[in-house]
Protein backbone atom coordinates (compact mmCIF):
# COMPACT_ATOMS: atom_id res chain seq x y z
CA UNK A 1 0.00 0.00 0.00
CA UNK A 2 0.86 3.62 -0.75
CA UNK A 3 2.50 6.31 1.64
CA UNK A 4 -0.67 8.28 0.99
CA UNK A 5 -3.01 5.71 2.09
CA UNK A 6 -0.88 5.04 4.95
CA UNK A 7 -1.02 8.35 6.02
CA UNK A 8 -4.78 8.48 6.17
CA UNK A 9 -4.94 5.38 7.80
CA UNK A 10 -1.76 6.65 10.21
CA UNK A 11 -4.55 9.78 11.07
CA UNK A 12 -7.38 7.66 11.24
CA UNK A 13 -5.27 5.50 14.10
CA UNK A 14 -3.79 8.46 15.85
CA UNK A 15 -7.84 10.17 16.00
CA UNK A 16 -9.15 7.37 17.83
CA UNK A 17 -6.31 6.34 20.13
CA UNK A 18 -6.65 10.38 20.82
CA UNK A 19 -10.75 9.95 21.59
CA UNK A 20 -10.09 6.71 23.39
CA UNK A 21 -6.80 7.63 25.66
CA UNK A 22 -7.70 11.27 25.98
CA UNK A 23 -11.03 11.06 27.84
CA UNK A 24 -9.43 8.20 30.22
CA UNK A 25 -6.59 10.29 31.15
CA UNK A 26 -9.17 12.91 31.90
CA UNK A 27 -11.11 10.49 33.92
CA UNK A 28 -7.35 9.33 36.06
CA UNK A 29 -5.70 12.62 36.22
CA UNK A 30 -8.60 15.45 35.93
CA UNK A 31 -7.24 16.88 32.86
CA UNK A 32 -5.98 16.23 29.75
CA UNK A 33 -2.52 16.25 30.22
CA UNK A 34 -1.39 13.56 32.86
CA UNK A 35 0.94 15.56 35.42
CA UNK A 36 3.49 12.52 36.25
CA UNK A 37 6.73 11.12 34.45
CA UNK A 38 4.63 7.78 35.02
CA UNK A 39 1.19 9.14 33.31
CA UNK A 40 2.90 10.31 30.62
CA UNK A 41 4.64 7.48 29.69
CA UNK A 42 2.02 5.66 30.25
CA UNK A 43 -0.52 7.77 28.13
CA UNK A 44 2.07 8.57 25.32
CA UNK A 45 3.88 5.58 24.92
CA UNK A 46 2.98 2.35 26.89
CA UNK A 47 -0.73 2.25 26.02
CA UNK A 48 -0.71 3.32 22.41
CA UNK A 49 2.01 0.65 21.62
CA UNK A 50 0.20 -2.15 23.59
CA UNK A 51 -2.82 -1.46 21.43
CA UNK A 52 -1.57 -1.13 18.02
CA UNK A 53 0.99 -4.41 18.57
CA UNK A 54 -2.56 -6.42 20.15
CA UNK A 55 -4.12 -5.25 17.04
CA UNK A 56 -1.74 -5.96 14.67
CA UNK A 57 -1.49 -9.41 15.92
CA UNK A 58 -4.98 -10.25 16.08
CA UNK A 59 -6.32 -8.81 13.36
CA UNK A 60 -3.30 -7.75 11.08
CA UNK A 61 -4.44 -4.39 11.04
CA UNK A 62 -5.49 -0.98 13.07
CA UNK A 63 -8.23 0.60 12.78
CA UNK A 64 -7.01 3.01 9.82
CA UNK A 65 -5.54 -0.19 7.46
CA UNK A 66 -8.77 -2.01 8.50
CA UNK A 67 -10.55 0.91 6.51
CA UNK A 68 -8.17 0.96 3.75
CA UNK A 69 -8.69 -2.51 3.50
CA UNK A 70 -5.24 -3.52 3.95
CA UNK A 71 -3.37 -5.69 6.71
CA UNK A 72 0.42 -5.92 7.76
CA UNK A 73 1.75 -9.21 7.50
CA UNK A 74 5.10 -11.12 6.99
CA UNK A 75 7.34 -9.99 4.43
CA UNK A 76 8.24 -13.56 3.40
CA UNK A 77 4.87 -15.57 4.09
CA UNK A 78 1.91 -13.49 3.93
CA UNK A 79 0.87 -14.58 7.78
CA UNK A 80 -0.20 -12.44 10.57
CA UNK A 81 3.15 -10.64 12.64
CA UNK A 82 4.35 -12.75 15.50
CA UNK A 83 3.98 -10.50 18.86
CA UNK A 84 7.98 -10.01 18.88
CA UNK A 85 7.69 -8.81 15.14
CA UNK A 86 5.18 -6.62 16.15
CA UNK A 87 6.70 -4.85 18.84
CA UNK A 88 9.75 -4.53 16.75
CA UNK A 89 7.81 -2.96 13.96
CA UNK A 90 6.03 -0.28 16.39
CA UNK A 91 9.61 0.50 17.62
CA UNK A 92 10.54 1.04 14.08
CA UNK A 93 8.41 4.06 13.93
CA UNK A 94 10.52 5.92 16.27
CA UNK A 95 14.15 4.64 14.24
CA UNK A 96 12.26 5.87 11.46
CA UNK A 97 11.18 8.90 12.21
CA UNK A 98 14.41 10.00 13.69
CA UNK A 99 16.16 11.61 10.55
CA UNK A 100 13.55 13.97 9.74
CA UNK A 101 10.87 11.04 9.21
CA UNK A 102 13.08 9.95 6.25
CA UNK A 103 11.84 5.77 7.17
CA UNK A 104 8.65 6.62 6.88
CA UNK A 105 8.54 8.37 3.64
CA UNK A 106 10.67 5.59 2.34
CA UNK A 107 7.60 4.11 1.67
CA UNK A 108 6.84 6.06 -1.20
CA UNK A 109 10.34 5.18 -3.07
CA UNK A 110 10.66 1.84 -2.14
CA UNK A 111 9.49 -0.96 -4.56
CA UNK A 112 7.47 -3.03 -2.08
CA UNK A 113 6.55 0.32 -0.34
CA UNK A 114 7.97 -0.77 3.28
CA UNK A 115 9.13 1.88 5.25
CA UNK A 116 12.06 1.33 7.57
CA UNK A 117 10.21 0.05 10.66
CA UNK A 118 9.02 -2.76 8.01
CA UNK A 119 12.15 -3.35 6.58
CA UNK A 120 13.42 -4.10 10.03
CA UNK A 121 10.46 -6.15 11.40
CA UNK A 122 10.34 -7.78 7.89
CA UNK A 123 6.95 -7.04 7.23
CA UNK A 124 4.50 -5.74 4.24
CA UNK A 125 1.22 -3.58 4.32
CA UNK A 126 -0.86 -5.19 1.58
CA UNK A 127 -4.41 -5.10 0.44
CA UNK A 128 -6.32 -7.74 -1.14
CA UNK A 129 -6.23 -8.93 -4.98
CA UNK A 130 -8.50 -7.03 -7.29
CA UNK A 131 -8.63 -3.67 -5.19
CA UNK A 132 -8.10 -1.55 -7.66
CA UNK A 133 -8.10 2.31 -8.69
CA UNK A 134 -10.45 3.52 -10.72
CA UNK A 135 -10.44 3.82 -14.87
CA UNK A 136 -12.07 5.66 -16.93
CA UNK A 137 -11.71 5.00 -20.80
CA UNK A 138 -10.24 7.36 -23.53
CA UNK A 139 -11.88 10.04 -24.23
Amino acid sequence: MGFWPRVGAALIDSVLLLLVLGPLAYLLYGNWNPSSRIGDLLFNVVLPCAITVALWVRYGFTPGKYALSARVVDADTGQPLSPGRALLRYVGYFISAIPLCLGLVWVAFDRRKQGWHDKIANSVVVRPAGVEPVRFPKA
